[in-house]
């Protein structure tokens, strides 16, 4: 196995012993089985697992040509997406170019981009067209249907935003991203021959973001999406019973049983922040439903310790955590010489890194010596190739959770009751 994402299990000793654990391997197998061969519950959505195998080299190499053409001529992107179609590609975008990439972004010769169609705010939306100004830019919108309501409303004022600037030739600016054969962004797209890409039948929004969702965005960041994808294969390659993804999945539910009912995702960069926001729709969407799933949550630490880390030490036993740990950090720096006011003589010399990595390892103990169980995962660098293999090791975690709490792992019913209401609300025809 390759295991650029390893399963670290050391901080779990006095919480889950060896017999619960042996309780879920034959489920755990039954689950990996039904996942390949597409025999479980909604396994007719599971096309994302083999994606970095099957993913076809026309749109790929398209995408990459499409991602210097907006690198070329446009000095903004603007991403209009809600969930699995713009999650994934910010989480990428933020944690390898960083979280302050679009201050940095035209100074090294890429379009800044933003995300739109996520939020009803009429004040966000503002703000965007504001640092647009009179700019160059283009639009990448992503939906299968075109019918979801943030999205599609994002789409409209942009759409025209960009026929008031390059009138005929605002065709040209717009690329859009949905279903290869119907829906209304298909034939708005057909309509004025935009260039489209395709959301892949059978692969759910949440499990998107290596396929055209993704990708497009990210490449017009400079991120290599060849790397990216050797990530994933790798996963898909190590991807077993064995493989530290399933045990991870066990795990979490073994401590679910014992009553901890939340999730804390945490890490010590903040460029994990969308990561997190990716994972949390990702387990929410996967296992919350029938009354059972891990409620999913995050924080950065250490800046979220000096908040919630006290409910974390002292208040209801009800969360474990997990932390992702990046063992080899592409950047370092060393702490400066002082006058010793601030009491920080005894680091100077030492990197941030063993800073960050002793606060990690105090916090951890602290934790799980007030009841509070921690799941390590030791990511190996942070590279595009590691990020690809993480992407996936989610991925698999996810579904191999939702078969072990015997549910459909792929659907989303729940979301829709809030539409339900909104439309009803809002004067829709048929509701």
């Amino acid at each position: 196995m390759t295991n650029l994402v390893t399963f670290d299990n050391q901080f779990l000793k006095k919480f889950i012993n060896d017999e619960e654990y042996d309780n879920f391997q034959s489920t755990a197998q039954n689950a990996v089985e039904q996942l390949i061969d597409g025999s479980g519950a909604g396994g007719t959505e599971t096309k994302w697992l083999n994606l970095p195998n099957d993913y076809d080299a026309e749109e790929f190499t398209r995408i990459q040509s499409v991602a210097k053409k907006i690198q070329n001529d446009s000095e903004v992107l603007i991403v209009i997406g809600i969930g699995g179609s713009y999650l994934g590609a910010r989480a990428v975008i933020e944690y390898i170019n960083g979280t302050n990439y679009n201050l940095t972004a035209n100074r090294d010769g890429l379009p800044e981009i933003y995300f739109v169609g996520n939020t009803t705010s009429a004040a966000y939306q503002q703000e965007i067209i504001n640092i647009i100004g009179d700019r160059d830019f283009s639009i990448n919108v992503i939906s299968k249907s075109g019918t979801t309501t943030e999205p599609a409303i994002a789409f409209r004022f942009f759409k025209k935003l960009a026929e008031q600037k390059y009138g005929d030739q605002a065709k040209d600016k717009i690329y859009v991203t949905t279903d290869s054969q119907k829906g209304a962004l298909k034939e708005v797209a057909a309509k004025n021959d935009y260039e489209t890409f395709v959301v892949p039948d059978r692969v759910g929004g949440r499990y998107s973001v290596l396929s055209a969702v993704g990708l497009l965005p990210i490449s017009v960041s400079g991120i290599d999406i060849d790397k990216l994808y050797a990530g994933a294969r790798l996963a898909l390659g190590d991807f077993n019973v064995e493989s530290d993804s399933v045990k991870y999945a066990i795990t979490r539910n073994i401590l679910y049983r014992q009553g901890f009912n939340i999730e804390l995702f945490n890490g010590y960069e903040p460029r994990f922040q969308y990561i997190f926001e990716w994972l949390k729709q990702l387990f929410a969407e996967s296992e919350g439903k029938n009354n059972r799933g891990i409620f999913p949550t995050a924080a950065i630490f250490t800046t979220d310790l000096h908040s919630i880390g006290q409910f974390i030490q002292e208040g209801r036993k009800i969360i474990f955590e997990t932390v992702l740990n990046i063992k080899k950090s592409s950047m370092d720096e060393i702490i400066p010489s002082g006058d010793n006011v601030d009491q920080l003589a005894y680091l100077e010399g030492k990197n941030l890194s063993f800073i960050t990595n002793g606060a990690m390892i105090g916090t951890i103990n602290a934790h799980i010596s007030a009841g509070v169980p921690n799941i390590k995962l030791d990511i190996e660098d942070d590279e595009a190739r590691t990020l690809g293999y993480l992407i996936h090791f989610f991925e698999t975690s996810a579904a191999i959770s939702g078969y072990l709490n015997a549910i459909n792992p792929f659907n989303q019913n729940g979301v829709e009751v809030y539409k339900t209401n909104m439309f009803k609300i809002l004067g829709k025809p048929g509701y």
